[in-house]
């Protein structure tokens, strides 16, 4: 089991810089910066669990923005940002000016005078959100630099249209505890599957995420969906280049049988295809409610021609030893419980509902490492003080 020196020793010892920088997309980081990341939220973990206090903020705000409806991700970010010491806000762009044509240059700076961190989760327009994101971190990065702000508030990506990258950290998280270390991951097979579901407008960003990180750290990763449920092609490309640049595989199948066979992790997942999602934004920003409903109707009979994409106790024979690690982000379509039919069998997520809640606990802790890596210059420093203090958490 690792320790918490391990811990510190690792983050000493890997290159890169978080400090100042925001976190939108994990392939804008590098390799050793998203080990530091995973290194971080692991001695986060280990302080609290040892009653040790973590915060390190005695004030500021982190803000979030939420264009979508979220739970978990919405909680972890509060988790996070009160792990640091630090207040949290959501914006409700109906009760704010926004609604009266106030301009995101202006929102970003009026949300920013004492805030430390700014998260977003906008992924409902393909195209909109990473762009959005990015016009924001401009717009703090104008206002500190003509002196509007004292500090510069640095973004938190929670679910763009392109990445998720809090939730494939968390991931990442998951399967470097299931595995015992991220240097145990090399030549794991994991199965990306799209999966059935009874609704259509599953964001792309949790596959996209997922084959974007996990081919950069060796693994053989296998995108298994039906014909015509591709994922942006850009993204796509990028896994095929991170695989052969870290010594993994990747590819593309149209079976989900294919890519169960001999996985050591499936993920099986619904998302709607790349096409359905440009048409529907293009219905969504011209307020095409009969356009939309006619899209609907016809995404949901195409995916009903493909219920057999479930996850069963028959295709999880098909892993390796009958015994691969199953995930997902949740929450899940469980056939008979939440839905008729859906992405998994109850008696396979009954059997990895834990597990999947502990994949859920990790994200709180890889965004409170993506914020203290990026404020703090020296998280051994902070790290090490926080234990040498050992200030009681709580009177438990």
């Amino acid at each position: 089991m690792n320790n918490f020196q391990s811990f510190l020793k690792e983050i000493a010892a890997l290159s890169g810089d978080l400090y100042h920088k925001d976190f939108l997309l994990t392939w804008e980081k590098s390799v050793d910066e998203l080990r530091k990341i995973i290194a971080v939220a692991d001695a986060l973990q280990w302080l609290r669990r040892e009653n040790i206090s973590t915060r390190c903020f005695d004030s500021g705000l982190a803000v979030s923005i939420f264009r979508d409806q979220s739970t978990r991700t919405r909680f972890s970010y509060f988790s996070a940002a009160n792990l640091l010491g630090l207040g949290v806000q959501d914006l409700d762009e109906g009760r704010s000016q926004i609604a009266h044509g106030e301009t995101v240059r202006e929102t970003a700076n009026m949300i920013a005078f004492f805030t430390e961190f700014i998260g977003i989760r906008d992924d409902i327009f393909l195209g909109a959100g990473h762009t959005y994101m990015q016009q924001v971190a401009a717009a703090v990065e104008d206002g500190f630099k003509a002196g509007v702000l004292e500090q510069r508030p640095y973004l938190v990506n929670l679910q763009s249209d392109i990445d998720h990258p809090t939730q494939s950290m968390a991931d990442l998280m998951q399967l470097e505890k299931h595995f015992g270390s991220l240097d145990n991951l090399r030549g794991k097979k994991i199965a990306m599957t799209w999966a059935y579901s009874p609704s259509y407008g599953k964001p792309l960003s949790v596959p996209q995420g997922v084959i974007g990180l996990m081919t950069r750290f060796g693994m053989d990763v296998v995108l298994a969906h039906p014909e015509g449920y591709q994922l942006i092609p850009d993204v796509v490309a990028k896994a095929g280049v991170f695989a052969k640049e870290n010594g993994g595989s990747f590819e593309v199948v149209n079976s989900m049988d294919e890519a169960f066979a001999g996985a050591d992790v499936v993920y099986p997942k619904s998302w709607a295809p790349y096409h359905v999602m440009e048409k529907r934004t293009e219905l969504l920003r011209s307020n095409d409610t009969t356009g939309l409903k006619e899209l609907e109707k016809a995404c949901l009979a195409k995916n009903a021609e493909f219920k057999e994409w479930e996850c069963t106790e028959a295709k999880m024979k098909l892993t390796r030893k009958g015994k691969a690690l199953y995930m997902h982000c949740l929450p899940a379509d469980i056939s008979g419980v939440s839905c008729a039919a859906g992405e998994v069998a109850a008696s396979v997520f009954e059997r990895y509902r834990i597990p999947t809640y502990i994949q859920a606990g990790f994200k709180p802790y890889i965004i409170a490492a993506v914020m203290l890596a990026a404020r703090f210059q020296d998280p051994v420093k902070l790290l090490r003080a926080l234990k040498r203090q050992a200030v009681p958490r709580a009177g438990r």
